[in-house]
């Protein structure tokens, strides 16, 4: 590509304008990382590399150094910040500083910071040309599927990213609005926003495992600090004040801190993992939270209030490059297990988890008390239907079954059957026995109409 009077080496517009936006953001960076971060579908960085040679020479971009690798690091001077603003939409007081002198030494945590950025956003890669249409041939059959995607491509795709480059800030500073002195507060090392994602504000420390365990794990103190400023709303309500920059999570609790270690060669994965249990004990106050028991259902259950706890998920490079942000990388204090991103910031044990578990034994109960008076309803009901079909009964004496009840005589209380078995058929009204069927029926005489009947057996 040729160049112009104004742009002698044949940059375009719009990948100037991708190199003062990654500029803007990441503050230094080699043309290799603005390639992966901005348009990883160009073949090389060469038109990168250009276009930091034309901003140049109009006094936007400077070169100060190189990488530890030997890449030229590039950065901006205040007129590209100025520039880069107006790419990015923001305001120039929001842009930082300029980074100026930060290339010389090779600029180590810089580098993984942005390759940290680069991992997590994946920005997709587009074609830059048009594609050719391919020319059919006479026999379609034997011609090659080129354009076809593989077998190992559809089962493995690309695992995608979060946010965009302007979904990020780097290097900022978090303080109390207002406050006389910036020694309480923390530089963060990127901030990314990416609401489209479902995501609350992330904090991202880059840990290149330079310093020792506990510096890392004392920068968390300030954290705390921050997040626990209260400040006046513009309705004259209190409120945190960070939600004066940033918007409010949705969850419980503090933003999420993640922890990106970047071992690189300087050491093993034991001290590693010794590095990260270190810090993980360290800041056990700051993750943990307040567990509130349910004396009702014994100690072992309850819930975990996080309204004062920072969520902190560890991570390294290498997994996130290979997974991706959405891939089970994440290790959060507290839950013991590598999980997807959307899985460590949950909360399983948390007062809404209890209310629920609450509720579903609170249900059980009322079934369990609706059966048991049921039952008792039907036992009542069986009870008051055998009470009408059998006598009353002494005490220990066995029931007798519906067949043998027989009525008891009215005036006698024989049964009317009479005695044995082979006793007359009761009248037909069913209220007399024989004996006293035939007394009742007989008409009297004169002594008994005067003098009354004798009874029988005297």
């Amino acid at each position: 590509m040729g160049g112009s009077k104004a742009y002698r080496y044949g940059s375009t517009s719009a990948v100037r304008a991708q190199v003062l936006a990654a500029l803007g953001v990441l503050k230094l960076a080699t043309a290799g990382q603005m390639h992966r971060l901005m348009a990883p579908g160009h073949k090389d960085n060469k038109a990168f590399r250009n276009a930091a040679l034309d901003l140049a020479r109009h006094g936007l971009t400077v070169s100060e150094g190189s990488s530890r690798d030997g890449h030229k690091i590039w950065s901006l001077t205040p007129l590209g910040l100025d520039a880069a603003a107006e790419v990015l939409g923001r305001p120039v007081g929001e842009m930082g500083g300029t980074a100026r002198g930060a290339a010389r030494s090779g600029a180590p945590h810089a580098m993984a910071v942005n390759e940290t950025v680069i991992a997590m956003t994946r920005t997709p890669a587009e074609a830059t040309h048009p594609v050719p249409r391919q020319q059919e041939t006479e026999e379609p059959s034997t011609a090659p599927a080129a354009v076809a995607p593989t077998r190992d491509a559809e089962a493995d795709p690309v695992p995608s990213g979060v946010g965009w480059i302007g979904s990020w800030t780097t290097e900022v500073p978090l303080s109390v609005s207002g406050s006389k002195s910036n020694r309480a507060g923390v530089r963060v090392d990127a901030v990314l926003q990416a609401p489209e994602a479902e995501l609350p504000v992330l904090f991202v420390e880059v840990d290149n495992c330079t310093e020792p365990a506990d510096v890392l794990a004392a920068k968390f103190e300030k954290y705390v600090r921050y997040f626990r400023a209260r400040m006046k709303s513009s309705l004259g309500t209190e409120m945190p004040a960070w939600r004066a920059h940033y918007r409010p999570s949705g969850r419980d609790g503090h933003p999420p801190v993640l922890i990106v270690f970047n071992p690189g060669t300087r050491i093993g994965p034991q001290a590693l993992k010794n590095r990260m249990n270190t810090v993980m004990h360290l800041t056990r106050t700051v993750w943990s939270g307040a567990w509130h028991a349910d004396h009702n259902y014994g100690a072992q259950d309850g819930y975990c209030d996080y309204d004062d706890a920072i969520p902190i998920l560890f991570t390294t490079l290498d997994r996130l490059r290979d997974g991706g942000p959405r891939g089970v990388v994440w290790w959060r204090c507290g839950h013991g297990g590598w999980e997807t991103l959307t899985d460590a910031l949950a909360n399983p044990n948390d007062q809404a988890a209890w209310s629920a578990r609450t509720e579903e034994r609170r249900a059980l109960r009322r079934q369990a008390d609706q059966e048991r008076e049921r039952e008792k309803e039907q036992a009542a009901a069986s009870a008051r239907r055998t009470a009408r079909r059998v006598p009353e009964l002494w005490p220990g004496e066995p029931a007798p079954s519906p067949a043998s009840v027989v009525p008891a005589c009215e005036r006698c209380g024989e049964p009317i059957t009479g005695p044995g078995e082979d006793a007359p058929a009761p009248s037909e009204d069913g209220r007399h026995c024989p004996s006293c069927r035939s007394d009742v029926y007989q008409y009297p005489t004169l002594r008994q109409a005067l003098f009354g009947r004798r009874p029988r057996g005297t």
